[in-house]
């Protein structure tokens, strides 16, 4: 089983054959590695809530919600078992469960195999599995400043009223 204290243990100048205490005190003089995972709450499957939900950390649900979930900074997952009935805000969410309410994200929305959205989406990336249910309208709008390739795509082309270009266009339109 891994121990926190052994794998910050550093090696003494004497080789591994340094007294213990040498080791206990030069672990408890180093300052605590910062945690790389992030904090994750779990919702069991017999859990009912009904209301409103916010929080300041990723979130799984595996029961079933009815109101409104706010997860604005972070990730919410649906599980397999759950059942969500709520306008949903969050950075990033994952269904795997079923949803009914719209969702609004600031990065993604990914409804996995199995997955189940009833309402609107409105995220800058939606992915939807082969196998996952969907209904209802997705807007994909971007937040912050829009590359520059994005913007030269939204000028207006140039018209073009003679060359073999225009000559193909007409003969596919007609």
């Amino acid at each position: 089983m891994w121990k926190r204290d052994e794998a910050v243990k550093p090696v003494h100048p004497a080789g591994p054959g340094a007294p213990e205490a040498y080791h206990a005190q030069a672990a408890a003089s180093q300052p605590e590695p910062r945690r790389i995972e992030r904090d994750v709450v779990n919702i069991g499957k017999s859990v009912v809530i009904k209301g409103e939900l916010n929080g300041s950390e990723d979130l799984t649900v595996e029961g079933q919600v009815d109101g409104k979930i706010e997860l604005k900074e972070h990730a919410l997952t649906i599980g397999p078992n759950g059942k969500i009935k709520a306008q949903v805000f969050a950075k990033s969410v994952i269904v795997l469960g079923e949803v009914n309410g719209n969702i609004t994200a600031s990065e993604k929305v990914d409804i996995r195999d199995g997955g189940s959205v009833d309402g609107d989406i409105v995220a800058p990336r939606v992915a939807i599995a082969e196998g996952a249910h969907f209904r209802g309208s997705v807007d994909m709008q971007r937040t912050g400043p829009q590359p520059p390739v994005a913007k030269a795509q939204a000028q207006p082309a140039p018209a073009r009223e003679s060359g073999p270009q225009a000559v193909a266009h007409e003969a596919v339109a007609g």
